[in-house]
């Protein structure tokens, strides 16, 4: 079961987003409204999609009026149709229209986030490949998109540079070849924290395997080359496969073999929802 991220971050990321719209002034437009006056709303879905972000817009609502009651008809990764009604609002009118924007932003980005993840689990369902997510984020956001990965039913990598280590080329290099970086690495690195190293080559490959990489990401290979390291790969480590992975091709990338596929446009490349708050 996916877990959104504390209730605390949450808040954080919401007010953040409010202070965007408001600073240190009122709502202008939304003063035009009488103080005192109540609505009833909907939000509403105008494409097929995987429900993403009610936490967030819940305390978008509240921040802006405390006493506001929100119905939802749907939870968090629900596939719904085009044309679906996710909630019913009701509160003060002005808190109500101050919050939309904020509202909505983070329901149609997190929404967007996991139905393109939803597509690419579908893409290769019963392959046993995980999709996974990159450290390609928006950035200040990081922790929303990673929760609407595992929502879409992807899998998440490192949140960070403190809870794995992926060597890459820069790092080889600096560090002065494939043997003194992975020998760095596992004579330093606590044993809770995954190390993976990225290759570009099958040379490269066989090189990561002889000094004992355990989790290799095949950088970029063309599907040939992918599925010569699956072959003398054998079983002995985890083989991830990223670059240039679209949803045209995903599904012959997941059945060369491999045990993951990260793609980092399911947190870069968002396509909102389409969605619409009416005042009723």
């Amino acid at each position: 079961m996916f877990h959104p991220p504390p209730r605390y971050i949450i808040v954080k990321q919401v007010a953040e987003a409010l202070a965007e719209d408001l600073l240190l002034s009122p709502d202008y437009t939304a003063n035009l409204i009488p103080e005192r006056n109540m609505v009833n709303a909907s939000i509403k879905t105008k494409q097929d999609m995987v429900v993403c972000g009610i936490n967030w817009a819940e305390e978008a609502f509240l921040l802006c009026d405390d006493k506001v009651r929100i119905t939802w008809k749907v939870k968090d990764g629900d596939v719904v149709a085009a044309g679906s009604v996710l909630c019913d609002i009701m509160g003060n009118a002005r808190g109500i229209l101050t919050a939309e924007r904020t509202v909505l932003n983070f329901l149609q980005t997190l929404s967007g986030v996991a139905t393109l993840t939803r597509t690419y689990v579908e893409k290769i369902k019963g392959t046993g490949v995980k999709i996974m997510d990159t450290r390609k984020t928006i950035p200040g956001f990081r922790l929303a998109q990673k929760y609407a990965v595992t929502v879409g039913g992807g899998y998440n990598q490192r949140a960070g540079l403190y809870d794995g280590i992926l060597i890459k080329e820069n790092h080889i290099a600096a560090c002065g070849g494939v043997d003194k970086v992975l020998s760095k690495a596992f004579s330093i690195t606590p044993t809770h924290i995954p190390i993976q190293i990225a290759v570009e080559t099958f040379s490269g490959f066989k090189q990561a395997l002889y000094h004992g990489a355990k989790l290799v990401l095949l950088d970029n290979m063309s599907l040939e080359k992918i599925a010569a390291c699956v072959e003398y790969n054998k079983g002995k480590a985890e083989l991830e496969v990223s670059g240039n992975v679209n949803l045209e091709n995903v599904l012959e990338y997941a059945r060369t073999g491999v045990n993951r596929i990260s793609i980092g446009g399911l947190t870069k490349h968002v396509q909102a929802i389409d969605l619409s708050l009416k005042v009723n």
